[in-house]
């Protein structure tokens, strides 16, 4: 993200997806960095989870820049963004849920896995 390389974002992204979805054995997604996020009245959009659909695998879109000044988004943003998105996957592919609600068990999934990837990261956060 500093060096605001785009595909080199993209391939990262991919990679840490990619390593989430092995573990757990459940279906791959794509993951698409685009550059800047899209808004409407409610705010900016960070990531979209698109499920498989009709045989096409499933995606996650994250935007790297911010909408209003452009500015290359944080990595914690980043990277807890792409860990939101995986949960829903995780949510259809893993648990088989029907529908994936943003309820206290799916944040507490996205940090459990925000822990165990990024330590460091969640320690300058919570100050210790």
């Amino acid at each position: 993200l500093k060096a605001e390389d785009r595909n080199g974002a993209q391939r990262l992204a991919q990679q840490i997806a990619d390593g989430i979805v092995e573990q757990m054995n459940v279906p791959a997604l794509r993951i698409q960095v685009l550059a800047v996020r899209p808004t409407d009245d409610r705010g900016e959009l960070h990531g979209l989870y698109l499920p498989e659909d009709e045989g096409e695998t499933a995606r996650i879109q994250l935007w790297m820049r911010t909408a209003r000044f452009k500015r290359v988004v944080a990595y914690k943003s980043f990277l807890r963004t792409l860990l939101h998105e995986i949960c829903h996957h995780l949510d259809y592919e893993f648990y088989k849920f029907p529908e994936t609600f943003h309820t206290e068990g799916f944040y507490r999934r996205e940090s459990s896995l925000l822990h165990q990837l990024a330590p460091a990261a969640v320690k300058t956060r919570e100050g210790t």
